[in-house]
């Protein structure tokens, strides 16, 4: 798979197979993407990779603060300013109403748009999941690194068959993440990340992109 087609087929996949991802394909990938760039060689990310009963674990523990309506964790970061401006207000206006939609969700029916969402905590039905941290002393340029790294992890994913799903919902709960991984206190969680392989049966809507002009400028020299 060349790197248009990584990236044109990558997709936050929100339904999968039970089928184990190899361990040998995740250290590929993890040990490429060791080479995502961070600025001075930083590094400033630091991964957890989760499968079996641990993930179970989990999951189950999870799933029972759901079950509970058990009050979301205080998050170490701002996932989105206070007042999201035009254009990114109507656009993740639509991208909820896109992926309610294909859900057959009604925008009121706020019960149902709660139960989609606690499928985040149960990885999507995914075997494997990788939780990203990074230290609280990090700045904005070492947040972005840690980004690219997990664009890196996600395209080379594809190159291995397997699909994936980036999940700050996961920051809600980073107590109980916690629990099952004891990262070191000095690490704030950034997202988790399902990892597996795509079940077809799922509905997985593709949600549209901004049109280049409105994200980019060319300045051209004569």
């Amino acid at each position: 798979m060349d790197v248009y087609e990584a990236v044109r087929s990558r997709r936050a996949v929100r339904g999968f197979t039970d089928r184990q991802v190899p361990r040998e394909a995740l250290e590929r990938v993890l040990s490429a993407a060791a080479w995502a760039p961070s600025g001075s060689n930083v590094q400033p990310w630091r991964a957890y990779v989760v499968t079996g009963g641990p993930l179970a674990e989990l999951k189950r523990r999870a799933g029972e603060r759901v079950a509970a309506a058990d009050r979301w964790d205080e998050r170490e970061y701002e996932m989105y300013p206070p007042v999201l401006k035009s254009p990114y207000h109507e656009r993740r206006s639509a991208f909820g109403a896109e992926r309610y939609s294909a859900l057959g969700i009604a925008r009121e029916d706020w019960e149902a748009r709660q139960r989609a969402a606690a499928a985040n905590w149960d990885c999507f039905g995914a075997p494997a999941a990788l939780f990203c941290y990074i230290d609280r002393d990090m700045g904005r340029p070492q947040w972005s690194d840690v980004g690219m790294y997990l664009q890196t992890v996600m395209l080379l994913l594809r190159a291995e068959g397997l699909h994936s799903c980036p999940q700050m919902a996961w920051s809600v709960y980073r107590k109980t993440v916690a629990e099952i991984l004891s990262p070191p206190d000095d690490l704030i969680l950034f997202c988790g990340m399902s990892i597996g392989f795509e079940d077809a049966t799922v509905s997985q809507p593709r949600t549209g992109r901004a049109p280049l002009d409105e994200t980019v400028t060319f300045v051209d020299g004569c």
